[in-house]
């Protein structure tokens, strides 16, 4: 069954025996927003549209590049637009045209109010500013309604003798007459912050036809006092173009004052949510090839058998990767990450309480011998999994995104994530320190650097760390066979069931494959222990993008 038309939906809304509700929307993606959040209806704000092009409220918009924009929010939506038409744009012929040209982008309906063109925002010297001859907005009202074709195209009438100081009864007689002139509604307009004018014209009126407001000015009424005075529509006028400035200033003082995309990255919308939102099939497709598809053959091993030491009874009936931090569990927060990078092919090596890892998106291969090995024999239970560009990383792990967008976009057959930041001796593992061939150079972007060792030792070859490894290596290309080549090695050695990952990555030092360095600074952790799990809580609040 198909839906009513949307002149014909403003029109119940506005003659609705309950009261109803819109919202501002400046463009085609407000517009949808509006939508989705579940309004049935659009104002098409004089005030946003002027906003989002950096002009002022006076007419210094053209009626055609309002026309032009409202074409895309028509477009991007189903329910009905009612445009805040000023004052029709110039005389009786102007608003003639203007009616023609919203049914033909189907725009509903269209407001306009009883000032002068060019008109001035009501919030400004509105005492001062002068209104239009009753009788010739009367013909404006005529002329739109004797242009339009569709009959359910609605004309809503302002009224501003409240804002220029005109008082009731002037309001009275000019809503009256622009009743009968052909009006769909009146708005009754004020800028008080209390709503006692608009309600005393309420009652005045007593419901002759239906009454719109805008409680911009007295948005503390509660919604119930409009109900009791049967307001028909209730605009909500400029929020969403108030908190998008509020958003954007915040956003662009970050980005300036840290000269870094980290602080915002997680705290905005995602790039695939701009391609939902605006519902193009073309970029839905780009977005399947950008987030999803890009690609198809790399996968992501996350090491996870252990139990967890020092975790006591919150690994009683399942391993650490599957204990909660902040509401979701670390496997999970590390799927939802390589899904993000478009990395489907995740396996997972489980141990200790395998049963218990949530299978969901993941692979799930068993080490067996969990107790009695370590991590090298973990890996080689998921060495089917490693494919032409491969990920693999602690189960224990939780980090920002920008790192494994970072690792992926590097151009490194092979590739580790190493911390130069200070060692902190009351967290974490010690293990991992790295000895690389150059210290971190920070004003130097992807600097060529390569692994030279990773130890246990504070001291090697006389010199100090470079920082720490996180326990992140990425193998591409003919990194894949590196990796291969001197896991095999080591398999074929005594010992090898005790062997971990960085003694893989010094094997691959030693057959000349050095991994390349990719620094960074902080931004992640791992769980070893209560303490550990508590800071993660703080962590996750604030770094989880």
């Amino acid at each position: 069954m198909n839906k009513p038309k949307k002149t014909a939906r403003l029109k119940n809304l506005l003659q609705s025996d309950q009261t109803e509700f819109i919202l501002e929307a400046h463009n085609g993606l407000s517009a949808k927003i509006v939508e989705e959040a579940g309004f049935s209806g659009i104002w098409a704000s004089g005030l946003a549209l002027s906003a989002q092009h950096a002009v002022r409220d006076n007419n210094e918009l053209s009626w055609t590049q309002v026309v032009n924009m409202l074409e895309f929010m028509s477009d991007a939506t189903s329910i009905p637009i009612l445009l805040d038409g000023d004052t029709g744009y110039g005389d009786f012929n102007n608003m003639r045209r203007l009616v023609r040209k919203l049914e033909q982008r189907d725009v509903a309906g269209v407001c306009i109010e009883d000032k002068l063109f060019p008109k001035t925002n009501s919030f400004i010297q509105g005492e001062r500013q002068e209104l239009e001859d009753v009788e010739t907005f009367c013909g404006k009202i005529k002329a739109g309604k004797d242009a339009q074709s569709d009959d359910d195209f609605c004309i809503v009438a302002r009224v501003e003798a409240f804002i220029a100081g005109w008082g009731l009864d002037e309001a009275i007689r000019r809503g009256e007459a622009y009743r009968q002139a052909g009006a769909n509604a009146i708005l009754i307009h004020s800028k008080m912050s209390q709503p006692d004018e608009i309600l005393e014209f309420t009652r005045e009126w007593d419901n002759r036809c239906p009454l719109v407001i805008v409680p911009t000015k007295y948005y503390s009424t509660p919604t119930e006092v409009f109900r009791q005075h049967r307001i028909s529509l209730v605009i909500w006028a400029n929020h969403l173009i108030r908190a998008n400035i509020a958003a954007m200033q915040n956003t662009a003082r970050t980005i300036h004052d840290s000269q870094s995309l980290v602080d915002v990255e997680g705290r905005v919308a995602t790039v695939p949510e701009i391609f939902r939102l605006q519902g193009a099939e073309e970029l839905l497709e780009a977005e399947k090839i950008y987030a999803r598809s890009a690609r198809p053959d790399a996968s992501a091993i996350i090491l996870a058998a252990s139990r967890g030491r020092g975790l006591d009874e919150l690994t009683l009936s399942r391993p650490k990767v599957m204990i909660p931090v902040a509401g979701k569990t670390v496997l999970r927060r590390q799927v939802d990450k390589f899904k993000a990078q478009g990395i489907n092919d995740i396996t997972v090596v489980g141990g200790y309480h395998s049963e218990a890892i949530d299978e969901q998106g993941v692979k799930v291969a068993v080490n067996d011998d969990w107790e009695s090995s370590d991590e090298l024999v973990s890996l080689s239970c998921a060495v089917e999994s490693v494919a032409d560009d491969t990920v693999l990383i602690y189960g224990d792990l939780l980090f920002r995104s920008y790192i494994l967008n970072t690792l992926m976009d590097w151009d490194a057959e092979l590739l580790v994530v190493v911390d130069s930041s200070p060692l902190d001796e009351a967290q974490g593992n010690k293990n991992d320190l790295a000895y690389c061939s150059a210290p971190d150079d920070r004003a130097m972007y992807q600097q060529k650097v390569t692994l030279a060792q990773v130890s246990s030792a504070r001291d090697w070859g006389g010199r100090k760390p470079d920082g720490r490894w996180i326990g992140m290596l990425r193998a591409s290309g003919a990194g894949k066979a590196q990796l291969l080549d001197s896991l095999d090695q080591l398999r074929a050695e005594d010992g090898f069931a005790g062997l971990a990952v960085p003694d893989l990555l010094n094997r691959l030092v030693r057959n000349g494959h050095k991994p390349q360095v990719q620094y960074i600074s902080g931004h992640w952790m791992d769980i070893n222990n209560l303490n550990d799990l508590q800071r993660a809580g703080d962590f996750a609040h604030h770094n989880d993008s």
